[in-house]
């Protein structure tokens, strides 16, 4: 029990990555933080899922205990609904006070440090600068060399997994050995990553610079200040927070840095919230953004990178069944679709096709592949890469990944 304020009378779980793990009796609900904020990792019986469900901020306690019975057939006692509900305050997992108060310390912290530090270093790659050179050659030597692209080929966008490197590895290396060249070439490199956490049709900026174990990479400030004029300040840098735990900008940028030999780059570091939620004034918004960027980048060697993953099928994605080799097939059948308008760099294509099923393979890179896309119109490329890698340890889940790169 804690002295801080009460929790509000009608709580709401904040955004949260919600998963659940084993079955039964023994099922549990992971609460993962993606802020980083809460305390510690808080895990809860899988029978109160339905209560989770029902923190909407819609419901004070009476109605949430009334609620969860009427639903599940369970009674749940008053004081200890507001006993639980006191905890998940207490470890910042529900809106509020305490949540606002932790927030703006956190963006203060990630404003005035020298710079957006690695936050997987140590953890999904080493942090030791040559130890992880090691290891990125040997992913290269082990993927072997990429398809040779065209005679003359301009290599002036990427296409780049975000999943760890642990089970992304084949595809990182044979994509970013193809853009080898355009990385040192490059002047400015331009990164759309998925904002996990990001609201629908957001765009959000940092003026912070990214960090990798190899140094800095300076973050373009002209560029940084013409997206927030065509985005509106308060907007473009309401969500930055999620850049300091982010990893879909993080994990391509080290292998932009190790191809540079470490010397610096100035980065456009941009994450980007839901495409298919985004209402039309965000889309104007995103295309007033993209326009002023083009501005801004013409006349410099830009490289622009869309950090993506593609398909999250399978039980642990909230598929009722397991993904055997027919099903395999047929996603890699639809993902050929989509690989087929990342090498047209036709934006509209991808989007349809996404759209025209309703997202059933929860694409989780779609707004950068469309926005680096719009970015690199007229442009060719070819697809050097492509995987399912498990994500279970049944292999019954599966997240997709490709590595294309594009060409002027």
């Amino acid at each position: 029990m804690t002295d801080e304020a009460p929790p509000s009378p009608a709580p709401r779980l904040r955004p949260l990555d919600v998963r659940l793990f084993g079955q039964g009796a023994q099922a549990v609900y992971y609460l993962r933080d993606p802020l980083g904020l809460a305390p510690e990792d808080t895990f809860l019986p899988a029978w109160l899922g339905p209560l989770l469900a029902l923190m909407d901020g819609s419901r004070d306690l009476r109605q949430l205990q009334v609620a969860f019975q009427l639903l599940t057939g369970l009674y749940l006692p008053l004081p200890r609904l507001q006993e639980l509900v006191r905890e998940l305050d207490a470890r910042l997992l529900l809106e509020g006070p305490q949540l606002e108060a932790a927030l703006r310390r956190a963006l203060d912290e990630y404003r005035s440090a020298p710079h957006r530090a690695p936050a997987l270093a140590g953890k999904v790659y080493p942090a030791d600068p040559e130890e992880l050179s090691r290891t990125l050659a040997d992913y290269c030597a082990r993927a072997g060399p990429p398809p040779p692209l065209p005679a003359g080929a301009q290599v002036a966008g990427v296409v780049s997994p975000h999943i760890d490197y642990g089970r992304g590895w084949r595809t990182y290396a044979l994509t970013w050995q193809a853009a080898a060249e355009a990385c040192r070439r490059a002047e400015v490199a331009v990164v759309f990553g998925t904002d996990h956490g990001g609201s629908p049709g957001r765009l959000t900026l940092t003026r912070q610079s990214y960090a990798t174990p190899f140094g800095v990479l300076p973050t373009d400030a002209g560029a940084v200040a013409a997206l927030a004029e065509a985005l509106g300040e308060e907007a473009a840098f309401a969500e930055e927070l999620h850049h300091r735990g982010e990893h879909s900008v993080e994990l391509p940028l080290v292998w932009l840095h190790y191809l540079r030999g470490g010397e610096p780059l100035p980065v456009v570091p941009v994450l980007c919230g839901g495409l298919l939620q985004a209402d039309a004034g965000a889309r104007e918004r995103m295309e007033a953004a993209l326009e002023a960027l083009a501005r801004r980048l013409e006349g410099r060697r830009a490289l622009v990178v869309a950090g993506a993953d593609l398909a999250h099928v399978g039980p642990a994605f909230g598929d009722p069944a397991p993904y055997d080799l027919g099903a395999r097939a047929r996603l890699r059948a639809a993902d050929a679709r989509l690989l087929a308008a990342i090498e047209a760099a036709d934006a509209d294509a991808f989007l349809q096709a996404v759209a025209a099923d309703g997202d059933r393979y929860r694409i989780c890179g779609l707004s950068p592949l469309c926005l680096a896309l719009r970015l690199l119109r007229g442009c060719r490329g070819q697809v050097v890469a492509y995987d399912q890698c498990p994500a279970d340890p049944e292999g019954g889940s599966l997240v997709s990944v490709a590595g294309a790169v594009l060409w002027r």
